[in-house]
């Protein structure tokens, strides 16, 4: 089942006299509970896509359909409440509030969303990604995988339908790199959730059960239908 989609979606820069299409006419469908990887080079589009599909940043052409609606036709308040509650984001930068302990981080998007916190809900959530005996710490005291369990955890603390994943790895070795992902994978499998992830490295795309690679702006390949 389809959860969201896009069509002819494209982002112009423009310079002076020149134009830069980061995307460039894109028509992509994504189903419930699947995970996807894009995949590509540097400049080939694959982050300005994630911005566009998650509503981030606005298309210079084209649409983002999330069940049944078009994102676009928001305003930016009701775009905002609907990325707050139905989208997650985890990104290269762990960008957690130093000041906060982990568990603080964790129900942030909960509580600025003026709701009670599920107790039962984050609790396993925080023992699926084993940093339960680590919600009192301080960012600075965790190690970067710690950390980024714990962007995982504020990703998924509000029920999200989509997580939106933005080189997620990128600042962890290769193995803690791995151990996050899998993580990631099995959160998301067990609680139903769609995975769209951004990765430059092939062994993390490899990991998804569908990988679009983007050129120049472009879908240059993709390894399947609407998984």
């Amino acid at each position: 089942m389809e959860i969201i989609r896009c069509e002819n979606l494209s982002k112009i820069y423009r310079s002076g006299s020149a134009a830069v299409h980061a995307v460039d006419g894109v028509s992509l469908s994504f189903g419930q509970g699947s995970f996807t990887a894009v995949t590509g080079k540097s400049g080939s589009g694959k982050s300005t896509l994630l911005h566009l599909l998650s509503g981030l940043d606005r298309p210079t052409e084209g649409q983002v359909i999330y069940q049944e609606n078009d994102l676009f036709r928001y305003n930016e308040n009701q775009l905002s409440v609907l990325r707050r509650r139905r989208f997650g984001f985890v990104f290269q930068a762990y960008n957690l509030v130093r000041e906060l302990t982990a568990q603080e981080n964790i129900l942030l998007p909960v509580m600025l969303d003026h709701r009670k916190p599920d107790e039962e809900y984050l609790k396993r959530l925080t023992d699926m990604l084993g940093i339960d005996d680590r919600l009192t710490h301080l960012p600075g005291a965790l190690s970067g995988g710690q950390q980024q369990r714990v962007c995982i955890a504020r990703a998924l603390a509000n029920k999200p339908a989509i997580l939106f994943a933005d080189e997620p790895t990128g600042n962890l070795d290769g193995r803690t790199g791995r151990e996050v992902l899998t993580l990631m994978r099995t959160v998301s499998n067990e609680l139903g959730i769609t995975m769209i992830l951004v990765t430059h490295d092939t062994g993390v795309a490899e990991q998804a059960d569908r990988i679009i690679r983007l050129e120049d702006g472009r879908v240059a390949e993709d390894s399947g239908v609407m998984a």
